[in-house]
């Protein structure tokens, strides 16, 4: 069976979630700033380190 990478990130997400229970405002910000970051001119810096 193949699950795909998105969908084992969410669901590892959301058990996270549950379990360790982080303040809203904390899931936004992280979220917020990972979409603005690997938009961002300084995505190349990221790159090496996420490979």
């Amino acid at each position: 069976m193949s699950v795909p990478l998105w969908f084992f990130i969410a669901c590892l997400a959301a058990v996270g979630v549950k379990t360790l229970r982080p303040p809203l405002w904390l899931v936004i910000v992280l979220l917020i700033g990972g979409y603005l970051a690997a938009n961002s001119l300084f995505a190349p810096l990221f790159n090496p380190f996420v490979k």
